[in-house]
């Protein structure tokens, strides 16, 4: 998970439509977008309703995204790269990783997939020398790569007709005492406590402007990313959620403003508060009239007490709102909070596109020399050798182009889609011509209560104060059904630590109406685990007991005969009357 503590919290495999949301907005560009009072508008004065996701580890690597518990800083991860192959083959991974993480065929993706903007988390590093390296003091030296990586996904983006909003994620110095976000290196002077900083910080904002200010496909400049410094009180407060003033956070932002409205009149100015964006106590009013308020939201209640305070600010200045970072929950987290923002004409952006993690649309594969290289880094392997490590690393690095992701489709589905639907769809197409096997995982895709049921479906810890699992394994898909990857198979999986009045449904199109066998491959340690299975509302089995096989893998089957299944879509539910138990797949074969 990303790692905060927010006090007010946020390739066409696979693709789905675009669904209608619940109020009238368009999807198509027509030129800049602007603010117009509480509403995002394009140049015909249309609600623009964003649809977004957010880049994150592509040129700002966080810790968690590449496995790591620990040293989250991206400076740091370069310095332990290093250790293991050396300098010149860290930049080659670095430049492999550059060119993989982010291309034409992820952008494709998502516009085909209902997407219609992209938030660019950049690291100033890739656009300017640090304050450090300059070799004239003062001075601002200029790197072509972050412009030229930046020049290209506009132009995937102007191609699908997206818009791109650019985010200062990682500001010279960095904007915060949350290290990792902004990879801040705590020995040396911050943003905020360094005026070399945020000159630079400035100046890289005028230089983007000016390269950007005629691209209509650029669609705001999200100015500084999640402050997030005590500046009255820094030992009792140091992430500024206290803060009562913020006299220098809105100081930075109007001189940012400032030097952008020299060469830019037109473009969209996010500005965020303190506190990882939420805090906007002494920020207010609104200092340009194309502004836009962003806030975050992570782990709370997808209720309206949890938006309220960014609408209260809505009302009050009469500007739009943006939900600019926000994900790292489960599938029925993402589909409560979608519904609950577009019910308030609040756009949004998730975070991020893809990781090595399962709870977003596109997965990065692993790799068997890059999990030596992780034991290693945690403290509990070997170190490994340089010929490994560097194997490891580099195939990670290449793992990350969309060819070799895993496609989520569930996720991608249940931001979507669920928000605005009731219908459950088949998560495989599960034809039943004689015979047919399910895996138990392959449940219907919908949300919870009408294609499955599950008691723990998403963390709300920020909310509640307990933490929440969700999906227990964190592998295969990002529902709150539990499940686990199989010890004894390669690419295996099923579902665990099943309890009472939980149940799964699969969609069945049976091209023969007739009698089946059917068998589900189960696997228990009681002696009281007791499951029903149903096809609609109607009981085709009640009551079975599932036999105690001694272990979570060792398998058995339960056997049903004789049952008469209709011509076409069969809905199949495999009911727990008592949990305790594992769910591998069910096979259905027809009868004489």
């Amino acid at each position: 998970m990303k790692r905060k503590n927010l006090l007010l919290s946020s390739v066409l495999t696979g693709a789905v439509l675009l669904i209608n949301t619940i109020m009238p907005v368009s999807t198509k560009a027509q030129g800049f977008l602007r603010a117009e009072g509480k509403q995002i508008v394009n140049e015909k004065g249309e609600n623009i309703l964003l649809r977004g996701m957010g880049l994150g580890g592509w040129m700002l690597q966080e810790g968690y995204m590449l496995g790591l518990n620990a040293d989250g800083q991206q400076y740091k991860i370069r310095e332990r790269i290093e250790a293991l192959i050396g300098k010149k083959q860290t930049e080659e991974f670095y430049e492999i990783w550059l060119a993989n993480h982010t291309t034409r065929a992820d952008i494709d993706s998502l516009k085909a997939w209902g997407f219609n903007s992209i938030r660019l988390p950049m690291h100033y590093n890739l656009y300017t020398l640090s304050v450090e390296e300059e070799p004239v003091a003062g001075k601002n030296t200029w790197l072509p790569k972050g412009f030229a990586l930046t020049d290209s996904l506009l132009a995937w983006c102007k191609a699908n007709q997206m818009y791109l909003i650019l985010d200062l994620h990682a500001a010279p110095g960095g904007q915060g005492n949350d290290l990792n976000i902004s990879d801040r290196n705590p020995a040396k002077p911050s943003l905020w406590q360094s005026e070399a900083n945020q000159k630079k910080t400035i100046a890289l904002w005028k230089k983007l402007a000016e390269r950007y200010a005629n691209e209509p496909w650029i669609g705001a400049y999200d100015i500084i990313n999640e402050p997030n410094w005590g500046f009255e009180n820094p030992e009792k407060d140091k992430n500024g959620t206290g803060e009562q003033k913020n006299e220098p956070l809105r100081k930075l932002m109007v001189d940012v403003t400032k030097a952008i409205r020299e060469v830019d009149k037109r473009h969209i100015i996010i500005i965020e508060g303190n506190g990882w964006g939420n805090n906007y106590n002494g920020i207010l009013p609104p200092w340009d009239k194309n502004m836009v308020l962003s806030f975050h939201k992570y782990w709370n209640l997808n209720d309206q007490k949890s938006i309220q305070h960014i609408i209260n600010f809505r009302d009050k200045y009469n500007i739009p709102a943006w939900l600019g970072e926000t994900g790292e929950n489960s599938n029925v987290w993402f589909t409560e909070a979608i519904n609950l923002l577009e019910k308030n004409n609040i756009g949004w952006s998730w975070w991020p596109l893809k990781k090595l993690g399962f709870n977003n649309p596109l997965q990065i594969r692993t790799n068997p020399n890059y999990e030596q290289v992780l034991r290693y880094w945690s403290g509990n392997g070997n170190k490994p050798g340089e010929s490994n490590a560097y194997s490891g690393l580099i195939e990670l690095a290449r793992y990350t182009n969309i060819s070799t992701n895993r496609v989520h489709k569930d996720v991608i589905d249940a931001m979507i889609r669920q928000p605005f639907s009731a219908d459950t769809r088949p998560y495989m197409a599960n034809k039943l011509n004689g015979s047919l096997k399910i895996n138990a995982v392959d449940y219907d895709l919908g949300r919870s209560g009408l294609a499955y049921a599950d008691k723990d479906t998403a963390n709300y810890h920020i909310s509640t104060g307990a933490r929440s699992a969700g999906n227990k394994g964190n592998v295969y898909r990002n529902d709150g059904v539990d499940i686990r990857k199989s010890a004894a198979a390669y690419e295996s999986y099923y579902v665990s630590d099943i309890e009472d009045a939980e149940w799964l449904q699969y969609s069945v199109d049976v091209a023969d109406e007739g009698t089946y066998s059917i068998k589900l491959r189960v696997a228990s340690d009681n002696e009281n685990a007791k499951i029903s299975v149903l096809n609609g509302s109607n009981y085709l089995a009640k009551d079975l007991v599932i036999p105690k096989t001694g272990a979570a893998e060792k398998w058995d089957f339960i056997e049903m005969k004789k049952v008469k299944l209709g011509k076409g879509t069969n809905r199949l539910r495999i009911a727990a009357e008592k949990g305790g138990f594992n769910f591998s797949s069910i096979e259905l074969t027809k009868t004489p």
